[in-house]
């Protein structure tokens, strides 16, 4: 029988920092929650509990909807560092 994989476990930010509330016009802080295309990044890769990524992905839902993230980048459209225009 082959070995199991053996995967670093990745803790919650948010629990360690004991966020109860996360703002949709803080997004320096969504950027870490986001892909290189604007896509909102699964538990499984961020490491969040099931509590606060239902939280991130209502606060970045509403920063699209306020225009301060954008929904979709194109794949011809994708720039090397695209967190250099949320500053």
């Amino acid at each position: 029988m082959s070995e199991k994989r053996k995967y670093k476990k990745r803790y919650c930010k948010y629990c360690e920092a004991k966020v109860d509330f996360i703002d949709y016009k803080d997004v320096a802080n969504l950027r870490f929650s986001l892909s290189e295309r604007y896509k909102i990044m699964p538990r499984r890769l961020t490491g969040n509990c099931k509590r606060h990524q239902d939280m991130v992905s209502n606060v970045i839902k509403r920063a699209r909807a306020a225009a301060l993230v954008p929904y979709t980048v194109t794949r011809k459209a994708v720039v090397t560092n695209p967190f250099e225009n949320l500053k």
